[in-house]
């Protein structure tokens, strides 16, 4: 997920009971975005990035290690606030390691939920996992946290203003997205309204704690919902395909910004990419967006391409790579793509299938 979301669980936590202490906020939120270290490598090289990210710090070692480093972390902080002041009141070790581990662990099970996965199990398995309930970026989800958030930290003018020019931005891009059904952006300015209301009428800032869990709650009640309809919408999905004479290898129900009751759907056979459309709310269930895409992994020159160098990072992050093989007086331009839409590149081979060296 975006790091907006992990944030705002980070936060919308430290205003529940366990999440009131001193340095809580501050445990909660580092905690939630702890994971996502690895972004880094986005400033040495693009296919390190692509091979690196989601991996090493998501994974099941990194769930050991991060927290208990946090936790430790947080309470020396404490530990010298005590000394400084003698009468503070200091937080017990097992307070601040129960914080880490919560926010550092919901770290991955939110990038789980969504179609780029996470490595759960590295570095001793390489596996991705995948969820396909949630798009990566969930106006919902910031809704019902950033309620809570901006109940919490809205006191002065410069935190008032701040939200404000969220609160546009973020309605820019959700009511402003191509394609976005008109009751979507209706729904949403009336949510946004409500907080605005809310904040103005401050009955709620003195009852934090139980809106605070009432909200996660409610999170957790749409989260599910999106992971139980995915399955449904893989099961009809299926059904149709069989009926049409495809037999699906893989499928990838994709969740679409805002809306809950349409999927963007990829279907994989032996040879071809379908993409299709499933929405509860239309007259035809399931409708074919484009014509079907050749894999094109056929060719030995795919398998020696996803191997080079150029495309280490790329070939450890793909999940539906695409090939297009052309026959050059040098050998053969390989072009590779992601059907998710993003990584990819071209690659030149001889005849031999050796990388041919880029002039500079």
């Amino acid at each position: 997920m975006d790091p907006l979301t992990h944030t705002l669980v980070g936060a919308s936590l430290a205003q529940t009971r366990f999440g009131r202490v001193r340095f809580g906020t501050a445990t909660l939120v580092v905690g939630a975005n702890l994971p996502d270290l690895d972004a880094a490598t986005y400033f040495f090289d693009s296919q390190l990035s692509l091979g690196f990210r989601r991996g090493w710090t998501h994974g099941v070692l990194a769930m050991a290690l991060l927290p208990a480093l946090l936790g430790w972390v947080m309470g020396q902080v404490d530990r010298f606030r005590c000394r400084r002041d003698p009468t503070a009141t200091p937080v017990s070790p097992g307070r601040f390691m129960a914080l880490s581990y919560i926010s550092v662990l919901s770290h991955p099970a939110l990038d789980w939920l969504n179609t780029y996965g996470v490595r759960l199990l590295m570095p001793f398995d390489g596996r991705w996992f995948y969820g396909d309930s949630l798009f990566i970026i969930d106006p919902w989800v910031w809704l019902l946290l950033g309620t809570v958030t901006m109940l919490a930290h809205s006191g002065s003018r410069p935190q008032a203003a701040g939200w404000i020019a969220l609160g546009v931005i973020v309605t820019i891009l959700v009511t402003g997205f191509p394609g976005m059904p008109t009751a979507i952006r209706v729904l949403w300015c009336l949510g946004v309204a409500t907080v605005v209301g809310l904040r103005v009428w401050g009955g709620l800032q003195q009852t934090l704690r139980p809106v605070a869990t009432v909200c996660l709650l409610l999170v957790g009640v749409y989260l599910a919902g999106m992971i139980g309809s995915s399955q449904v919408a893989r099961s009809q999905v299926t059904a149709w395909a069989r009926a049409r004479g495809i037999e699906p290898r893989r499928i990838m129900v994709g969740p679409v910004p805002a809306d809950p009751f349409r999927r963007e759907v990829l279907i994989v056979d032996d040879l071809h990419y379908h993409r299709i459309r499933l929405d509860w709310l239309a007259d035809d269930l399931i409708t074919p967006v484009n014509p079907q895409a050749v894999i094109g992994d056929d060719h030995p020159a795919t398998a020696v391409a996803l191997a080079s160098p150029e495309l280490r990072g790329f070939a450890t992050w793909t999940r539906f790579p695409r090939f297009n093989v052309e026959a050059t007086a040098d050998g053969y331009h390989v072009s590779v793509a992601d059907m998710r839409g993003l990584g990819g590149g071209v690659v030149e081979l001889d005849h031999e299938l050796h990388p041919i060296a880029r002039r500079p």
